[in-house]
């Protein structure tokens, strides 16, 4: 292979300018309540902002859990939605009952879904939270009124241009290096100091058993992808060295389902708690639309 063409004609492709990064983290971030549900398999452990809007279900990263999305929450809720924070089974408080058969994240959500009496949801996922919220919206396409993908490559390894163009752009040594160097953008460790101390917080307390990996239902393919049927918006980081943005027009152009790609400038992995405000109106203008 000689090199990769990128031929797919974008819905919206556009670079959003730096915002809000030297803002305090005090006026960012909320903490914010949550409880336990106890469904089948697994003690879930959420934050629910509550109320009578559309609901929200958000999936965190790895290297998080549902306190992750504590400037995203209060946005939403502003907005009119329910906001539905999970900490993804084996992460976080939540627990599974069998970690030697752990059932498939989106089988949780679905379950959780029909404990909260819930009809239809917008899915919102970052990184590998990605990964099941793609899961969820082809599984259960009836049930779900959108889709948000953020910095995520969904495991797409099977995509021989994807797997090239990863083997391409990866840096040298960069496994090797601590979670903070890997996703956090330069601009962002060198000027909120607060909020990467609290992002390594919320890292250090993301993992609740290492040993417990709940599956997909099945592999995300291209196949897959181009089996997609709801409106979906992709966001990529401008400085993700973990997921570059054009790893994500790369998987991205095998849907054919109504889709806006958006990359924020000078973004890096975590560009959801980076730059919240960014995240957060490209987020509800998107919701707004379906």
């Amino acid at each position: 292979m000689s090199g990769i063409a990128f031929s797919v004609k974008w819905r919206k492709f556009a670079f959003i300018a730096l915002a809000g990064l030297s803002c305090s983290f005090a006026t960012l971030a909320e903490e914010l309540p949550g409880r336990f549900i106890d469904l089948p398999t697994v003690r879930l452990w959420i934050t629910d902002s509550g109320g009578a809007g559309e609901a929200v279900i958000l999936l965190h990263p790895r290297t998080g859990n549902s306190e992750f999305w504590q400037h995203t929450i209060p946005a939403l809720s502003k907005a009119g939605y329910r906001a539905i924070a999970v900490d993804n089974p084996g992460w976080g408080k939540s627990a599974v009952h069998d970690a030697r058969n752990p059932e498939p994240v989106a089988d949780t959500i679905e379950a959780l879904i029909d404990h909260l009496e819930l009809d239809k949801i917008h899915v919102v996922g970052t990184a590998m939270g990605g990964y099941v919220a793609f899961d969820y919206a082809t599984w259960q396409p009836e049930r779900t009124k959108s889709l948000v993908i953020a910095a995520s490559g969904l495991g797409m390894q099977n995509d021989p241009e994807y797997r090239e163009f990863r083997e391409r752009a990866k840096i040298p040594g960069m496994d090797k290096q601590t979670s903070d160097i890997r996703e956090v953008s330069p601009n962002y460790r060198g000027m909120n100091p607060e909020g990467v101390a609290r992002w390594k917080e919320i890292y250090d307390n993301a993992q609740r058993d290492d040993s417990v990996r709940p599956p997909l239902r099945a592999p995300n393919t291209p196949e897959k992808l181009a089996s997609l049927r709801v409106p979906s918006l992709l966001i990529a980081g401008g400085m993700d060295l973990v997921t570059p943005s054009g790893g994500m027009r790369l998987w991205s152009r095998h849907i054919t389902a109504p889709k806006e790609f958006v990359v924020v400038a000078e973004a890096g992995h975590v560009l959801v708690w980076e730059q919240p405000e960014v995240f957060n109106k490209l987020l509800i203008d998107f919701l707004q639309k379906h």
